[in-house]
């Protein structure tokens, strides 16, 4: 920087030359977004089919929700001999005649409905395997287009989504889901027993935990919003109460099930979450307006 360069121009002339180090020809452009591309593809096509050889153990922990609901109702004792041989000795276990429901099982009707879920199976175990990958790639095209700040930032965005929509997803399999099940299974007696459909079990075993890792999505996109300006703590705060309301109206919504449980379950870490990305504005709005009014001093100062 020059003695008498002005520190904005100098800053402005700094970042030029980060954006110029990453610019590049609209055709190697193409190429590069091909070569992205390709190497997404592949990892995609790798982690499907190490997935779909993995198919069943991956079926066999989807059902586990509802299979723990239903041997409770099988015997009252020795379910782990039961659940091992795969056999039910219900006589002599104390059971009244209602709660008899045989061994658990999933039907299906088509002959090709199996195979079909075993691939969707594979597909969509495959993408998340996969994402790592695919968002490294993503990350590889567009960085060269970003500040070191922005660069930093972005880094830091995908690996908080993914963590928290992971654990968003392994809150509704925990706790929702076997709430959902026990729920939906308490119509179940000795004469009136459920045939879940294999396709519709899995259907709602992963739109729920999809929808629960979307939840949990919240606080990156309030900070997101607060980054840009859009929200601030203040703002989020004086909403707060009528999220509390609309969090409920959003559970009763995204929940498939009408028990209240489940409903709560999503309600709450809408709240909690909400609560917590007040937080995150706080901080960021603090600081802009610490940077605004340091900026404002010394323009004073230089008048």
């Amino acid at each position: 920087m020059a003695k008498d360069e002005d520190p904005e121009v100098a800053t402005e002339r700094a970042h030029e030359a980060e954006l110029d180090g990453g610019r590049m020809p609209f055709l190697q452009h193409l190429v590069e977004l091909r070569t992205r591309l390709t190497y997404a593809a592949m990892a995609f096509v790798v982690a499907f089919l190490v997935c779909w050889y993995y198919a069943k153990p991956i079926f066999n922990w989807l059902t586990k929700p509802l299979f723990d609901i239903w041997y409770q109702h099988c015997v009252s004792s020795g379910v782990a001999t039961c659940m091992a041989t795969n056999t039910c000795a219900c006589v002599g276990h104390n059971l009244k005649p209602d709660d008899n429901w045989g061994l658990p099982k999933l039907i299906y009707t088509g002959l090709t409905d199996v195979f079909w879920t075993d691939m969707s199976l594979a597909l969509w175990a495959g993408l998340f395997v996969a994402s790592p990958i695919i968002f490294y790639q993503l990350w590889k095209f567009i960085a060269p287009g970003l500040y070191k700040r922005e660069r930093r930032i972005s880094i830091a965005f995908a690996l908080f989504s993914a963590v928290f929509f992971v654990c968003g997803a392994l809150f509704c399999f925990d706790f929702a889901l076997p709430q959902l099940y026990a729920y939906m299974l308490s119509y179940n007696s000795a004469t009136v027993v459920s045939l879940p459909h294999i396709t519709q079990y899995l259907d709602l075993t992963r739109d729920s935990m999809l929808a629960f890792g979307a939840i949990f999505e919240l606080p990156l996109f309030i900070y997101f919003l607060a980054m840009v300006g859009m929200v601030t703590h203040r703002s989020l705060w004086k909403f707060s109460r009528y999220w509390i309301v609309l969090s409920f109206v959003i559970g009763a919504i995204l929940t498939p099930g009408p028990d209240v449980v489940s409903q709560f379950l999503m309600a709450t870490p809408m709240v909690l979450l909400y609560q917590i990305s007040i937080l995150f504005a706080w901080r960021v709005t603090i600081r802009r307006e610490r940077k605004a009014a340091a900026e404002a001093a010394r323009v004073a100062g230089a008048d």
